[in-house]
């Protein structure tokens, strides 16, 4: 049996196959200004991985932002379900993710079986999200997937006032020209969004097994300032982060394509 998952987000298109129940393929690639594009190419990209040709899909989930523009979905599921799902998948004794997104951040606790129980979201301001971090790189004029390393070897973070993106840059510039030290200036700024991130989570109480998603958990800086904000070690994921919210997609899309062949 040959499933996909494909998940089209705001900053990028993500895609998993998944034959017989395994990962065949997988994908990642920074989104195209239009989501059927992005689509279009991610999906192209994996089945060219796997071998195989869209034809011969049993089923294909799609979600994200972008969800209603992948020609070969046969069904589109929420972000959350299917974070839930891709992280109870790679974690099975995780019962809460945490996903920091390109435009949202959202945790999401779910049961024993990856089935949703609560969750929150915050997609009105780009304080806690992947964008936030993409602003300051840009501000600091560092390499985005730099900035965990650099985070790593600060010996005084400093603590920004602002959480407005806006105000935070001018607040960053402003420490930059007073002679600040940028270690310490992306320290402060990984956990000023990890406070943020972690009062949100707290909002649904907190389970004491929890995981983290999306492209920002590979930034070993925001991994370590959430489990310190948080007070509880992080479940790391043996697989690539990014790819979690493609994965639950497939996981759906194969749990459909079970349901189908078996009514």
């Amino acid at each position: 049996m040959i499933v996909a998952g494909c998940d089209v987000g705001s900053l990028s298109a993500k895609a998993v196959i998944l034959c017989d129940g395994r990962v065949s393929a997988s994908h990642v690639m920074r989104a195209r200004p239009h989501p059927r594009d992005s689509a279009r190419e991610v999906m192209a990209a994996v089945t060219n991985k796997a071998g195989v040709s869209p034809d011969s899909f049993d089923y294909c989930v799609a979600t994200g932002y972008g969800r209603n523009n992948v020609e070969y979905a046969d069904a589109v599921e929420s972000e959350i379900a299917c974070h839930a799902k891709g992280a109870w998948t790679v974690v099975p004794e995780a019962r809460m993710v945490i996903d920091i997104g390109g435009q949202d951040a959202k945790a999401v606790r779910f049961d024993e079986n990856g089935e949703v129980v609560r969750y929150v979201y915050n997609d009105k301001c780009a304080s806690g999200t992947g964008r936030f971090l993409e602003i300051m790189a840009e501000a600091l004029d560092i390499r985005l997937e730099d900035m965990g390393e650099i985070a790593s070897r600060s010996k005084d973070p400093v603590t920004l006032s602002n959480q407005c993106v806006v105000f935070a840059e001018t607040e960053i510039i402003s420490l930059v020209n007073e002679g600040r030290d940028i270690h310490d200036i992306v320290c402060g700024l990984h956990r000023a969004m990890a406070h943020r991130v972690a009062s949100l989570a707290r909002s649904i109480e907190l389970a004491q097994e929890i995981t983290m998603s999306g492209g920002v958990a590979k930034n070993c800086g925001m991994f370590a300032a959430l489990e310190e904000a948080l007070k509880i070690r992080l479940m790391p994921m043996e697989i690539d982060p990014q790819i979690v919210g493609a994965l639950g997609a497939a996981v759906i899309a194969l749990e459909k394509a079970g349901r189908k062949g078996g009514a």
